[in-house]
């Protein structure tokens, strides 16, 4: 079967091409509503679908974005890419979805790889290990917006957690309830990613302000199938943590499998608070006290910025990080 094209949808509706083409692309507040069907129904019936590979190439734009995220199991993660993908399908953009695992040489060639698909523009949760290709971007004016996560030195907005805060609010509930051992537990902080590093310094502020000791053993950071041995360990020190840190919500998902499956008591044994309000906690026994980002919100500011710099109507380079203000949750783990 040949192409349907918009010559054989104007003929077939009895208008012109032109007619066709305004049709098409939404630009028919003058078009009379009988024009209007009959268009509609000569599409539906010869089966018209849009070339949108020669519409890029005359518009000089896909209408497309691509995100580029860290890691998509984690929660944030999730719902932040959800939030994106609704404005861009408001605005009538189109989104591609590529997952790094934290992997710069992944991220490296999904960047590349973006690009040359012409992506109008990218928002990166980056790993911070390609500075060279983040300052292309920026030498090229090409737009990108940085989420969850900023890398020193590069004039690119970045959406983000207050989160050393996050980590604060966490420390003051502990202490309000009466705890003073407190362990904090974290991924991997060997590529210094922003908020972890931030999370855990937020931890140690809260501690030195209330003149409690800081100590080296209590903070852990590994890999996800690593936390439960480091878990089991820090329990078994002579003095171990009485509540314990959750830096994010793959932490928090170790450490409530070790106490199941350990038989350590929330919070009788162990008082835990999680950074990330995961969709488990409030209904979790016992519900797990969280501090939540605004995940919606995150998402959504992330994808107008880059849509209004994708139209001209920001330049990346004078945008400002945006910062937003987390909420301690509280429930029945500590």
């Amino acid at each position: 079967m040949k192409n349907v094209t918009i010559a054989d949808v104007a003929k077939q509706a009895e208008v012109s091409k032109s007619t066709v083409s305004q049709y098409l692309n939404k630009r028919y507040d003058y078009m009379g509503e009988k024009t209007k069907q009959r268009i509609q129904e000569a599409v539906e019936k010869l089966g018209y679908q849009p070339n949108i590979v020669a519409r890029s190439l005359k518009q000089k734009a896909t209408k497309t974005i691509g995100v580029i995220v860290a890691n998509i199991l984690h929660n944030f993660t999730t719902k932040v890419v959800r939030a994106i993908e609704d404005v861009c399908h408001a605005s009538d953009f189109h989104t591609i979805i590529c997952n790094a695992d934290d992997d710069p040489v992944k991220e490296k060639y999904y960047i590349e790889m973006l690009r040359a698909k012409q992506v109008d523009g990218l928002i990166i949760f980056p790993t911070g290990d390609n500075r060279d290709l983040y300052q292309k971007m920026l030498d090229s004016s090409y737009p990108v917006v940085f989420m969850d996560r900023e890398v020193e030195g590069m004039d690119i907005p970045s959406i983000m957690l207050h989160n050393e805060k996050a980590a604060e609010l966490a420390v003051e509930h502990f202490l309000e309830k009466g705890y003073r051992r407190i362990g904090m537990m974290t991924t991997s902080l060997i590529n210094h990613t922003t908020p972890r590093v931030e999370r855990v310094e937020g931890y140690k502020k809260a501690l030195r302000r209330s003149g409690i000791p800081i100590y080296k053993d209590y903070i852990i950071s590994g890999e996800p199938q690593s936390l439960q041995t480091e878990l089991e360990e820090l329990l078994h020190l002579e003095r171990p943590p009485e509540g314990i840190l959750a830096g994010n919500d793959l932490v928090l998902i170790e450490i409530l499998k070790y106490a199941k499956q350990k038989g350590v008591r929330v919070p009788e044994d162990l008082a835990v608070i999680g950074i990330d309000d995961v969709s488990f906690a409030s209904f979790y026994t016992p519900a797990i006290t969280t501090v939540a980002q605004p995940t919606f919100k995150m998402g959504k500011a992330g994808a107008e910025l880059l849509l209004n710099i994708v139209q001209k109507q920001e330049e990346t380079t004078k945008q400002a990080s945006l910062r937003f203000e987390p909420t301690l949750m509280i429930r029945d783990s500590v």
